[in-house]
């Protein structure tokens, strides 16, 4: 039996498919949908609406970001218990047995037969869908850019974090560089930091390097902490600040 059945559609979803702008925004961990076939994969219905399943407020805000920039949104339809997109085949983080405080039991001692089947089934269909939009747009001659959207907790493992925008790089920092001149000149309405509360040492920048680095396109990641996120009005505040430093990163001449 597969993961997936007819009904319950594809994996990855595509949005403004037609869009002129030049960002692709990217959310892997949009949603805590699990397939039918894995049932709960032993969690509660508290883990299972928690941020160990998916990244709370982060599709919302893309979708706004990509209204805002007449971009095209690539998303991933299941959670990221059962494939976390953002990490290749062979990584633990793929397919977590713990993640933070929870075991997760339906992730326990999988065989290969069974990792196998998740990447076909989740990993795969995303990464040739992001592939090919962004070798379609090269094509077109109008090279992209690469913008992933997550969220995260205010506490983690008991620690407070007072970062509440992280804009995140690895080798490439060309576009992060760009949004945080830009938030310096702003002014300080969010604490927002470079490679926080996460960095590529974390193993969080596969989907850039993977699409990004390998295409030589400029990429980004953000991570908005999940407080600021939790209601229209703070979703439309953080799609409105970070569209606003993505268009005035962009003109900066390097980017251009």
């Amino acid at each position: 039996m597969g993961i997936l059945t007819g009904e319950e559609g594809d994996p990855v979803a595509l949005e403004n498919a037609a869009a002129r702008g030049r960002v692709i925004l990217v959310c892997e961990h949009a949603s805590r949908l699990l397939p039918k076939a894995l049932g709960t994969l032993g969690l509660s219905e508290e883990a299972l609406a928690s941020h160990i399943a998916w990244d709370p407020g982060a599709l919302a805000v893309a979708r706004l970001m990509a209204q805002q920039l007449d971009a095209t949104l690539v998303f991933q339809r299941f959670s990221r218990l059962v494939y976390d997109c953002n990490r290749p085949p062979e990584s633990p983080a793929a397919m977590p047995e713990k993640s933070e405080i929870f075991d997760v039991p339906g992730n326990a001692g999988l065989d290969q037969a069974a990792r196998d089947a998740r990447t076909e089934a989740l990993y795969l269909p995303f990464r040739e869908a992001l592939s090919r939009l962004v070798k379609s747009r090269i094509a077109e001659d109008r090279a992209p850019v690469i913008v992933t959207v997550h969220s995260f907790t205010p506490v983690y493992f008991g620690k407070p974090r007072a970062v509440e925008i992280g804009v995140l790089h690895d080798s490439d920092s060309r576009l992060a560089d760009a949004m945080l001149a830009a938030a310096g000149r702003a002014g300080g309405r969010y604490d927002i930091r470079r490679n926080e509360p996460y960095g590529p040492a974390d193993g969080v920048t596969h989907t850039l390097k993977e699409h990004g680095l390998a295409n030589d396109i400029a990429n980004v990641m953000i991570e908005v902490r999940n407080d600021l996120i939790k209601d229209e009005a703070g979703e439309r505040a953080v799609a409105d600040y970070l569209a606003g430093l993505l268009v005035e990163g962009l003109s900066s001449p390097e980017l251009r």
